[in-house]
């Protein structure tokens, strides 16, 4: 893979409010990549109103990678588990997972409508991959079937804000799932790296959309946020056997690498 590898996610690339209506804002996110990994939820491969702009601009994306000379790398996400492979990449030799997040919570976004109504079929998926709670493939296969069953349902466009607000605000206990997944990823993290990859180091993720650095059991978790309010996009890098991480800076029409967090 060459290098400098850099990880972003949740660019959620159609959705209706992305921050990124153009992918040309990325391009100062790509310039002098050698790979870029996108973490999950690259596009919007579920919801009918916005697929057709989804992969107009995910072509766009892979477009302005190759004009930028770098490998792009897509990961699956709950919004797009249609990609190929095992769900998750190493680097490092395997001292750093890198993988969406959904994997983290035994019903992969518990704080969703579609899931909170629907337990049974989240225990049925689980019943149907016994493996799953050892086999890191197992697990992740989960994660897709629960994301393409269970997915968000998508409301098109002109949607009144007192119906957006209400349908945001149900069930009750929605917001409280949606707090407690925010407040216990790290420790979820480091659970799962303890269960699926007991020799990483460090765990890169996104999907809560809350970015964030944390250390725990020995383990630091990353999440690089994203680019759907009210979260805010972060940035990784692997380069010459180091890991930096921090925030990126969202202009008008322009994406640019921010400061580093931490050492």
């Amino acid at each position: 893979m060459k290098e400098p590898v850099r990880i972003f996610s949740d660019l959620h690339l159609g959705h209706k409010v992305s921050r990124i209506p153009e992918v040309s804002m990325l391009r100062p996110l790509i310039a002098g990549a050698g790979t870029v990994i996108f973490n999950g939820d690259t596009w919007q491969e579920l919801a009918a109103p916005f697929r057709a702009r989804a992969e107009v601009m995910l072509a766009e994306l892979r477009a302005l990678c190759a004009e930028e000379g770098a490998d792009a790398v897509f990961l699956p996400g709950n919004h797009d588990p249609g990609w190929p492979g095992p769900g998750w990449l190493e680097l490092g030799g395997g001292k750093i997972v890198i993988t969406h997040g959904d994997t983290l919570f035994r019903a992969s976004s518990p704080w969703k409508r579609e899931i909170l109504t629907a337990p049974q079929r989240v225990e049925e998926i689980w019943a149907a991959h016994p493996e799953a709670s050892s086999d890191p493939a197992q697990r992740h296969q989960v994660a897709r079937e629960i994301g393409r069953e269970l997915c968000s349902v998508e409301y098109p466009l002109g949607r009144h804000l007192i119906q957006r607000a209400w349908d945001a605000a149900t069930p009750p206990h929605r917001a409280l799932w949606m707090l407690f997944a925010w407040f216990t990823q790290d420790r979820a993290g480091a659970r799962f790296c303890e269960t699926y990859f007991p020799n990483a180091e460090f765990l890169v993720i996104g999907h809560f959309h809350h970015r964030g650095c944390w250390r725990r059991h020995g383990r630091t978790v990353i999440n690089t946020g994203s680019f759907l309010d009210p979260g805010r996009a972060g940035w990784v890098e692997w380069n010459d056997g180091r890991l930096t991480h921090g925030l990126i800076d969202e202009f008008p029409g322009e994406c640019r690498i921010g400061r580093q967090c931490g050492p």
